[in-house]
């Protein structure tokens, strides 16, 4: 259990360390919404199901305007719903509405009159947005799935130190040949080997400065890495428990086959590889780089140090080549996180995790837990 303390959340200590905001500029928010009947007037506030949404308004909105933009000399502070997009990071449409009723569009209305976009949503934004902001030049930060426990702990940090921890691991990493991971259900392992051909690692850090249009995925905290290539075997936990193992050949998965649960899962899974292979590309192996509590959602937890997360799908966003024009359908062109950790996935455990670079193998993560080599990293000064 994290026993980390945190300050009490501040959105002006959040935008300062993220954007470090010059006087005047522009701000807005945007939210999804199933219905965009439900922004009229608030309507949404009212129903349960838009937890995310509420916090939008409540720590977000309603905190602009009693306080923070004065503080910081900000303007706009408006609010706009788009109809959500059922997928992780799948390009967004153009229409918004306001609370008025008013209809705009992105493109035209928002991107380029807006120098700061906070995007809080059920379903991530940030692979279209960080799109966008390079070419209207506007900067933003993604916030998707937000509750109590990120408000109180992912998004009340520091994210100048966080920052800085994560360009310690990231040193720590980067210019890795490949990465060997192996995973383990019962008495059975598995092991996949990821290639990163000495690419440089990035880092999520949470900082979004002036002059440089880009998009934070908040909270932020992790080391990553476009994958080259790939081969061999992982266990992957889908969404109703079932337990599949997946076959990587050249870098993508090519099937899966069922391990336990239910066969129409692995069955539906198959039929969307052999009918949109790039699906099963991988597109993001991540390292999280933060001590944080258990929130119950991959945006934050995916960013406590210890866990690992291989993605397949769109990349482009990440600097990587595999853009929404690639796949068969528009609807498959998402870039999906696995995340692999105690509280998500208790009955897949990852007993190590090797790092090859410069013909050394290194221990990196051992049963969810940093090994040596990144916890003297982190002692670095």
């Amino acid at each position: 259990m994290n026993n980390t303390k945190f300050p009490d959340f501040s959105l002006s200590r959040l935008l300062l360390n993220t954007f470090k905001p010059k006087s005047n500029e522009r701000i807005c928010i945007l939210i999804d919404l199933p219905d965009l009947s439900l922004i009229k007037d608030w309507a949404f506030l009212e129903n349960d199901n838009f937890s995310i949404q509420r916090h939008a308004y409540e720590s977000f909105y309603k905190s602009l305007h009693e306080s923070v933009m004065d503080e910081l000399k900000l303007t706009g502070g408006d609010f706009f719903a788009y109809k959500e997009t059922g997928g992780s990071n799948l390009d967004l449409p153009d229409l918004a509405v306001s609370p008025e009723g008013s209809e705009l569009s992105l493109k035209t209305d928002i991107y380029p009159k807006y120098d700061i976009i906070l995007c809080i949503s059920t379903y991530s934004a940030t692979a279209p947005l960080t799109a966008f902001a390079k070419q209207f030049g506007f900067r933003g930060a993604t916030l998707h799935g937000v509750n109590d426990i990120i408000l109180k702990s992912g998004l009340a940090v520091d994210y100048n130190e966080v920052s800085k921890d994560a360009e310690k691991l990231r040193q720590a990493l980067t210019c890795a040949d490949h990465f060997e991971i192996d995973f383990q259900v019962d008495d059975k392992i598995h092991s996949l080997k990821i290639v990163c051909d000495q690419q440089e690692a990035q880092k999520s850090h949470g900082i979004c400065l002036a002059n440089e249009p880009d998009v934070a995925n908040l909270p932020a905290g992790e080391v990553y890495f476009v994958p080259t290539g790939g081969e061999g075997e992982f266990v992957m936990q889908y969404a109703d428990g079932s337990l599949g193992l997946q076959t990587v050949e050249n870098g993508k998965i090519v099937r899966s086959t069922l391990i336990r649960g239910e066969q129409s899962t692995i069955d539906n899974h198959n039929k969307k590889l052999a009918s949109d292979p790039v699906t099963g590309e991988l597109g993001e192996l991540g390292f999280g780089t933060q001590e944080l509590p258990v929130s119950g959602r991959d945006i934050q937890d995916e960013k406590i140090l210890g866990t690992m997360h291989v993605a397949t799908g769109r990349s482009d966003h990440l600097g990587g080549s595999l853009t929404p024009d690639k796949f068969a359908k528009p609807i498959n062109a998402t870039h999906d996180d696995i995340l692999f950790s105690p509280s998500k996935t208790p009955d897949i455990k990852i007993p190590e995790v090797r790092m090859q670079r410069n013909d050394n193998t290194i221990v990196v993560l051992e049963n969810y837990q940093p090994a040596a080599h990144l916890r003297e990293a982190l002692t670095h000064s």
